[in-house]
């Protein structure tokens, strides 16, 4: 058993080589993702223990890592096996109503005392878990999403595709600060370069007006796994589903609104800014039939399972 003194979580990470405690994976304070966030991430989590879509998690980590010319050092398959170890290693530490975040990290490594992009000793990797935060976002469910839409921009993708999962989520953290200065309990929605909803950190964005469901086009957002799987399930539901410029005006008109996270899935929206959206706190028709979708596909009642935290 790891020693609880001197690793408090008692859970192990993969780092740079070795399964180690959390606590022995300390990175450089020279790694170039500590000091420019010159690095990339992705991650799932588990429903009921069970690890969500691994694979295509993986697939978009590689074009993360390809798009910034990190190199993996570690084969797909040697990440997704590496992630189960840590994962079951990790798994008796928790209850079993509760879940992981599961997540592969990797930096360009420590740099080397010339100013351009070469390192020292090659990538960082650390894979990791974290517990979901079922309990601090229970009322989510309870209460819908509160959006504020701040003034800051998303990342245009003419300077930096917001398509790679970068460490530097210096952009959304700004928006993020300015939406919960207006309302601490707001997830801000940033708008794109050119005045439309794109997303917030970690959430992808949904509109649904007479039945069809919107969501921004796939250059100017993060598309997450989440948000794809939303995407099959509306196929299979026969529910027409469609990517579109999404205004402030058509967002707080819509029916319904709804955002998607790993953690969260899909979540309806109470209100933009103060205005409310549809039936406020109870998710629309639409929305409703996408998360008993979503639940039965991963066979897992995750809504259930958030407000259950409520009552503890």
């Amino acid at each position: 058993m790891p020693d609880m003194k001197t690793n408090p979580t008692g859970r192990v990470c993969y780092f740079n080589g070795k399964i180690v405690p959390e606590s022995e994976a300390l990175v450089s304070f020279r790694d170039r993702g500590f000091k420019y966030g010159d690095a990339v991430f992705d991650t799932t989590r588990t429903f009921g223990h069970r690890i969500f879509r691994l694979d295509e998690h993986v697939d978009r980590l590689f074009k993360s890592l390809r798009y910034l010319q990190i190199d993996p050092v570690l084969s797909k398959e040697e990440y997704k096996s590496l992630t189960m170890e840590v994962l079951e290693t990790n798994l008796p530490l928790i209850d079993s109503d509760d879940d992981y975040w599961v997540s592969q990290r990797v930096s360009r490594g420590v740099d080397s005392p010339d100013i351009d992009a070469k390192t020292e000793t090659g990538p960082t990797i650390i894979i990791e878990t974290l517990p979901l935060p079922l309990k601090e976002r229970a009322s989510l469910y309870r209460d819908g999403i509160q959006v504020v839409i701040p003034s800051v921009r998303r990342t245009s993708p003419e300077a930096l595709s917001p398509r790679v999962k970068t460490n530097n989520y210096l952009n959304l953290i700004m928006g993020d600060l300015e939406a919960k200065a207006a309302n601490p309990n707001a997830w801000a929605i940033l708008l794109d370069t050119n005045g439309n909803l794109c997303e917030g950190i970690g959430s992808n964005f949904f509109t649904v007006t007479d039945g069809v469901i919107k969501t921004p086009k796939d250059k100017y957002v993060l598309g997450g796994i989440s948000r794809d799987t939303v995407t099959e399930l509306a196929n299979s539901l026969d529910i027409e589903i469609i990517q579109d410029d999404i205004d402030i005006y058509d967002a707080v008109n819509a029916d319904e609104v709804f955002l998607t996270s790993t953690s969260l899935c899909a979540c309806p929206v109470s209100s933009i800014n103060g205005k409310i959206v549809g039936n406020g706190d109870q998710p629309g028709p639409v929305t409703k039939a996408i998360t008993d979708a979503y639940i039965d596909l991963v066979d897992y009642d995750f809504v259930a399972q958030y407000l259950k935290k409520l009552e503890v």
